[in-house]
């Protein structure tokens, strides 16, 4: 697992309890899924593959902020977002590495202007796919 940040600590440091609040949920997650409507009806070309892979993790970190809103909790760290998941899916062992890549690459984008490569969007577009419908499926269990 790439350096996934502890979970104990995202609770001590970094995740504030609240209120389960499941309009808000379903809010969260119908815009995070018009944001992926609209990726998959838009056309890019190859100069814009990054910016291609940081809006499929946007989507991602949007229905991650759902999850963890719908088992009331907020985060003020993306990665403990995904650091929950880990806690409460380990059997979505390889699809939360592919999350946590997917961070740093959006990263090295916006904060060292650093292109992702194509390479990377072109062998993993299926996934991100696979790994949208799974966590929309968890936002969906009762």
């Amino acid at each position: 697992m790439r350096d996934l940040i502890n979970w104990n600590l995202c609770e001590k440091n970094f995740i504030r309890k609240v209120e389960p609040d499941f309009e808000r949920v379903k809010s969260i997650k119908k815009i995070a899924l018009k944001r992926y409507d609209k990726i998959n009806r838009t056309s890019f070309n190859e100069d814009e593959i990054s910016f291609l892979v940081e809006d499929y993790y946007e989507v991602i970190k949007e229905l991650l902020v759902a999850y963890l809103l719908k088992n009331g909790m907020r985060s003020q760290n993306h990665q403990c977002l995904i650091s929950y998941l880990y806690k409460t899916h380990p059997e979505l062992e390889s699809e939360i590495d592919l999350i946590t890549q997917m961070s740093f690459f959006r990263n090295r984008l916006g904060y060292y202007g650093e292109k992702i490569p194509n390479e990377f969007y072109e062998t993993k577009k299926g996934e991100f796919d696979k790994l949208i419908e799974i966590l929309s499926n968890l936002l969906n269990e009762k």
